[in-house]
């Protein structure tokens, strides 16, 4: 046999058939150990994902309308601190109840919905919560009126978009991390003491005069959904991470080991030194007083939404309508309110590609396509969950002050054209002569 390498080829040939054999040998008496290892981290992802959605769908919700006065005498910040004792819902499992019970952190909806140009303001909650959201609205705004209403959704076709119904949503994604804040309402008027409300036209302004356009037979929802966080979502690391790079704030150096110093010595020459950084440069001014105005803006912005509570956020808007009804061009309505709290140089909001019911052709199936997607956004609106994707998006972080220019009560003067269902008469309390017994 020829030999290789001063090798028998053959010896070599057989020598490989038998450790070939045995394994093969091997695998076909055990190969039942294997796959449990290679699935358990999917069948982990699906046993919490069964435990989680058993849970959700065990609490009950309960859709309240607001219902405001003619005159809406809180600014926003009224909203903020309500929101802020919305926070207080936050409640992380253990790992017996996330794991036994599936437990999850709860969420609750706000909900901006027209029927036919008659704006409504919702609020969907779970159920045993409902003394809690009470008390936090009525402490800020006691004149509105909180009723328990019947889901809008449906008294839609459930079939929808059919031959007689169609329409076109999206979610909305922020333009940059989430560690941006976006434009929020004291940018939209001067807030005063004596300010009782803002009379200024801000984003929601906007976008509750659109939706009051719609005509017979349309209808245009707004939907947020908030979950509050704590340190779930490491947004505040990316954050400080941002602010380090743009101060060129320097990150701790690593002590170099003796014999990394050894050999700086002999090769470059640097003589070692206590913090084993080596010989630096030490600068008259600090890295934070050469930022230009623009960047200490940013700075200053970040900082300020990472001092306030934070919630894990999707929003999310659909435009339906009779086909003889539907206007597609009134879908833009929406990236109007999504411009007006949109800065250059901070964050903004923009329409998540991936949720867009389009394909462009000559995509293959590209009908049933966008029927599908339609029919997964309608789903998810009415089930009020944020989307779910593998590369992540769909969800991003606002603070309190953000959630509040999201989301706010509208008075008659600041939106005066507004066929809002308002409540005429004003809530007073009883004499103080009223006897007790």
């Amino acid at each position: 046999m020829v030999n290789l390498f001063g090798l028998n080829l053959s010896f070599l040939i057989e020598s490989a058939k038998s450790v070939l054999d045995i394994i093969w040998i091997f695998l076909k008496a055990w190969w039942w150990v294997f796959p449990p290892f290679i699935l358990f981290p999917w069948l982990i992802k699906f046993y919490l994902e069964y435990k989680h959605e058993a849970y959700a769908n065990s609490l009950e919700k309960v859709l309240l309308e607001i219902k405001m006065p003619r005159e809406v005498e809180r600014p926003a910040k009224s909203m903020e601190q309500v929101f802020s004792n919305f926070w207080t819902l936050y409640d992380p499992p253990t790992w017996q109840e996330n794991w036994l019970e599936g437990h999850i952190l709860l969420s609750f909806s706000l909900e901006i919905v027209s029927t036919e140009g008659n704006i409504h303001f919702y609020l969907r909650i779970p159920k045993p919560l409902i003394s809690m959201f009470r008390a936090a609205l009525y402490a800020e705004y006691p004149d509105i009126e909180l009723n328990e209403a019947v889901d809008y959704t449906k008294y839609i076709p459930q079939d929808i978009p059919n031959k007689d119904w169609d329409f076109y949503g999206w979610d909305f994604v922020l333009t940059r991390s989430s560690a941006y804040p976006i434009k929020t309402y004291k940018e939209f008027f001067e807030e005063k003491d004596e300010t009782k409300e803002e009379k200024r036209m801000s984003a929601l302004s906007v976008l509750l005069e659109g939706m009051a356009e719609m005509g017979k037979g349309e209808h245009m929802w707004v939907q947020i959904i908030v979950k509050p966080i704590l340190d779930e979502v490491a947004w505040k690391d990316e954050a400080q991470k941002i602010i380090n790079k743009i101060v060129n704030r320097p990150s701790k150096k690593e002590p170099r080991s003796i014999v990394g110093q050894a050999i700086d010595l002999l090769l470059k020459g640097m003589v070692p030194d206590g913090d084993g950084g080596g010989e630096e440069s030490k600068e008259v001014l600090p890295p934070e007083m050469k930022m230009t105005p623009g960047e200490r803006e940013i700075v200053q912005a970040i900082e300020h939404k990472m001092s306030k509570l934070a919630f894990e956020t999707s929003i999310r808007f659909m435009y339906l309508g009779k086909r003889d009804a539907f206007f597609k061009p009134k879908v833009k309505i929406p990236l109007d309110y999504s411009a007006g709290i949109s800065s250059g140089n901070l964050n903004g909001m923009k329409p998540f590609k991936e949720t867009l019911p389009k394909r462009l052709p000559p995509a293959i199936s590209r009908k049933r396509k966008v029927y599908v997607l339609k029919r997964q956004l309608f789903r998810r609106y009415k089930m009020r969950v944020s989307p779910l994707f593998p590369k992540g998006g769909g969800t991003f972080v606002v603070n309190t002050e953000e959630l509040a220019t999201l989301f706010h009560l509208p008075g008659q003067s600041m939106a005066p054209s507004l066929k809002v269902p308002r409540i005429e008469s004003k809530k007073a309390g009883p004499p103080s002569d009223l006897p007790v017994e």
